[in-house]
């Protein structure tokens, strides 16, 4: 049902957005243990629904802010693939000129505001976007991903807050893969229904499945039309699953803290296979055309992984030429 409610053209580039998303974490997990990428890297394989279908709604100029995770926030944005993998070999062509490595991207040439390997770093910092938004009139609405560990830190709680206040047009999007690390939520938070702790602000908040990328695409919207309309702030917590391990590129089955039934119990629910499904049955994709994706990805992703290997280091002279004191 929800399906018949999004045009094909928009399910075909949500079905692109993700593919690429995934095909480039699976590239990295291939290249990471050559061990050439000197920075940690964070994979979002079967997180990729939630970055396609909330930034499919989002203007170019609209302002994006995220976390350590944030491979898939930056390209469902628009930024610069060669950018990226670049930043992740440390290279003067990356999007941060090299010094900020995977946690640390940025593209604010398409609303990419950049990403902060604190927890909940990024929300106090959306926050102030949204209030400049309303003091300038822009019409600009911001969006901020974080994971469910970081709705245990107070500047989530303040910044809500403060959101609500001035009724800001922002939308806090919560990425609930259930684990901060190797903790599972049920050993961290008394009440695991994180989208609650927006309705003690009178803030709307909504429990989203993160794995279908149809709801994620259509209450989005809603979320973000409510915020630019100035109707203030939205919480979505939108519940997924990391397929890989918190960090690396190591084997997910390796992960003694995750119970396997579990972890494959969320594989069968995979959100790019479970999309692909639906449009090849709905005649929406059709396996020439599916073909035809899968190739130009590779293309841009072999020319942006040779792009990075053949780019220049910084100068070790200009090593402290970004610092501020």
């Amino acid at each position: 049902m929800r399906m018949k409610s999004i045009s094909s053209t928009t399910l075909l580039k949500l079905y692109q957005e993700m593919l690429k998303i995934r095909k480039l974490q699976l590239k990295i997990e291939a290249e990471y243990h050559k061990d050439e990428m000197k920075t940690p890297v964070h994979l979002c394989i079967g997180q990729e629904a939630i970055s396609s279908g909330v930034c499919a709604n989002l203007k170019k100029d609209d302002y994006l802010f995220s976390n350590h995770r944030s491979h898939g926030h930056y390209i469902a944005k628009g930024g610069d693939v060669k950018k990226l993998v670049a930043e992740l070999y440390c290279k003067e062509t990356g999007c941060s000129k090299g010094r900020g490595g995977s946690m640390h991207l940025i593209a604010t040439k398409v609303g990419h505001m950049g990403s902060s390997a604190i927890v909940a770093g990024s929300i106090p910092i959306a926050t102030g976007a949204a209030l400049s938004s309303v003091l300038k009139k822009d019409g600009k609405v911001s969006v901020v991903f974080f994971g469910d560990a970081a709705t245990e830190e107070g500047v989530f709680f303040e910044s809500m807050n403060f959101a609500t206040l001035k009724k800001l047009p922002i939308v806090y999007v919560c990425e609930n893969n259930f684990y901060s690390v190797c903790s599972h939520q049920s050993a961290r938070e008394a009440n695991p229904d994180i989208s609650m702790r927006g309705k003690a602000f009178d803030i709307p908040a909504y429990q989203i499945d993160g794995s279908d990328v149809c709801e994620v695409y259509l209450k989005s919207r809603e979320a973000i039309n409510c915020a630019r309309r100035g109707r203030g702030p939205v919480l979505l917590e939108c519940r997924a699953y990391r397929f890989r391990a918190h960090a690396g590129a190591g084997d997910p089955h390796k992960d003694t803290y995750r119970n396997i039934n579990e972890w494959k119990e969320w594989i069968r629910k995979d959100p790019l296979k479970s999309l692909e499904r639906k449009l090849l049955k709905n005649n929406i994709l059709t396996k020439e055309k599916k073909s035809k994706i899968s190739k130009t990805i590779d293309k841009e992703l072999t020319e942006a992984f040779k792009f990075a290997k053949e780019s220049i280091l910084p100068n070790k002279k200009d090593l402290k030429k970004y610092l501020f004191r």
